[in-house]
């Protein structure tokens, strides 16, 4: 009974180990970008639309007050700044600034 008990506190700690690493190690990169003329839903909309059609792209956000888009990838995917400023350009919109982070 003792050895039972012992056995599952360990896996129930080593499942949480597990858990807690892949949050940890969730990889891919956060692209924080400045955008100018952001006014309404359907701006953030046109934006949004861009980006989950872009294989990779895990999350779009759009704070329309702060003028700002998250894009959050995956690990497999990395944009180069021209390549975030041709999409924002499509949108109708002008990029001002990039901030990349990883995950």
């Amino acid at each position: 009974m003792k050895y039972s008990i012992i056995k599952s506190i360990t896996l129930f700690l080593a499942s949480i180990a597990l858990l807690w690493s892949s949050f940890s190690f969730a990889g891919g990169t956060q692209y924080d970008m400045r955008v100018d003329g952001l006014a309404c839903p359907f701006c953030a909309y046109g934006i949004e639309k861009k980006f989950t059609k872009t294989e990779g792209v895990e999350s779009v956000d759009v704070d329309l007050q702060k003028g700002l888009v998250i894009v959050k990838t995956n690990e497999s995917k990395t944009f180069k700044e021209d390549e975030l400023k041709t999409i924002i350009h499509d949108s109708g919109f002008t990029m001002k600034s990039v901030t990349e982070k990883a995950r």
